[in-house]
């Protein structure tokens, strides 16, 4: 039967798929009286042929038809050809509706395994065929509406980051031109300073460069989603981590009266790493204690071998993590409010700090985690191969 009688070219189109023309010429007539265009099929190569080749808004599938090359039996044809439409991303979407004379629960099985959204057994009601391919319109609507969204949602996502590392870029030589201008007042090159003069200059270059600290995440964390950074290994010592992070933190730690004791398990080897991003990620660790600890906090920072890695801890005494956030908090941009008790996830305001510890330990193919309890302090786990493969580095 012609597909003229549907003469609205916006009407769906439907692929009707049987060896049997009588068969298709009836299902070619209900669904015309529904309102809905064919296009016919009658064995299984034609059928996905006329698949990629027309796009029909659902593919109603005899499940005996001539297999042709799919490699199948004939009584499986249709599920073969269900199966890879649903593996194609370039028609996945396309409901499937399979009708036929099986009516056996083992071969509904089988419809349901190769992906088929419908199952109506052979003789159906044409009323009940209309609304099972409406309902299913519907849904591939509305499917379509949502990958739309997610898609433009992407492309603003893209825009958005583009824009910031663009403004983060250029805020860095400002910035540079600042804390160059604060260190010469210090070093008194502009006359010499009183002490409080002196004071509130040291206060704001450490201000400032906490500032140049938070734009370097901001651009080491979109090298590392964009696997840009290639990781600079080296024979890495935890004893050298540690002073180097001790000598960096050591006035911030006595002006905020934070306790740090340091457990180095003897025998811990030394490790492939690149040592600078990892002292980054224990600063930002001890960040996170520090700052918005209601008093000030003991913190422990240990090291151990376990097994094939290194396993390191940053564990303090402060308020803690409510259990729901302790995913949540390594996400990007992800600031959580103070709760009435006061007793908050410590994320630095920037939501940064430990999105980009993630992406870092990651990088090095460790992982890391929190445990923690409201009241009762945190623990950050970071854990790193001893032997990090060149084929393990996101690049």
């Amino acid at each position: 039967m012609p597909n003229s009688i549907v003469t609205d070219a916006n009407a769906p189109l439907i692929l009707v798929a049987d060896d049997v023309p009588a068969n298709v010429e009836l299902l070619q007539v209900q669904l015309h009286t529904l309102g809905f265009r064919t296009v016919t099929a009658n064995d299984g190569p034609s059928s996905l042929q006329a698949c990629l080749e027309h796009m029909p808004d659902v593919c109603i599938l005899d499940v005996s038809m001539p297999a042709g090359d799919l490699g199948v039996e004939d009584r499986s044809t249709g599920f073969e050809v269900c199966r890879r439409i649903k593996r194609d991303p370039r028609t996945e979407r396309i409901p499937v509706i399979f009708v036929t004379a099986l009516n056996e629960t083992g071969d509904r099985v089988r419809a349901i395994e190769a992906g088929g959204d419908d199952f109506l057994t052979k003789p159906h009601n044409r009323l009940i065929l209309g609304a099972r391919v409406r309902s299913l319109l519907r849904l591939k609507l509305a499917m379509d509406a949502l990958e739309g969204s997610v898609r433009k949602l992407r492309e603003l996502e893209k825009l958005k980051d583009d824009l910031m590392k663009m403004i983060v870029h250029d805020l860095k030589s400002p910035l540079s031109a600042v804390l160059a201008t604060l260190e010469m007042l210090r070093d008194g090159d502009f006359g010499a300073l009183a002490d409080p003069q002196a004071r509130a200059v040291m206060d704001a270059e450490s201000r400032a460069h906490d500032l140049l600290d938070l734009i370097s995440d901001l651009l080491e964390l979109a090298r590392l989603e964009d696997a840009e950074v290639q990781l600079e290994l080296k024979d890495t010592s935890v004893k050298q981590i540690v002073q180097d992070l001790l000598a960096e933190w050591d006035l911030r730690l006595r002006q905020s009266g934070t306790t740090l004791n340091v457990e180095i398990v003897p025998g811990v080897p030394e490790f492939r790493a690149d040592p600078t991003l990892l002292k980054r990620v224990f600063s930002n660790l001890l960040q996170n204690s520090i700052v918005h600890a209601p008093s000030p906090v003991k913190v422990r920072l240990a090291a151990r071998a376990e097994g094939d890695t290194v396993l390191f801890a940053v564990q303090d005494d402060g308020p803690g993590i409510a259990h729901e956030y302790l995913e949540l908090i390594f996400r990007k941009f992800e600031t959580l409010k103070s709760t009435p008790s006061s007793l908050s996830p410590r994320l630095r305001n920037s939501g940064l700090g430990l999105a980009f510890c993630k992406l870092a330990v990651e990088a090095h193919g460790g992982r890391i985690w929190a445990v923690s309890k409201q009241g009762e302090g945190s623990t950050f786990y970071v854990q790193v191969p001893l032997n990090l493969r060149q084929n393990s580095i996101r690049a």
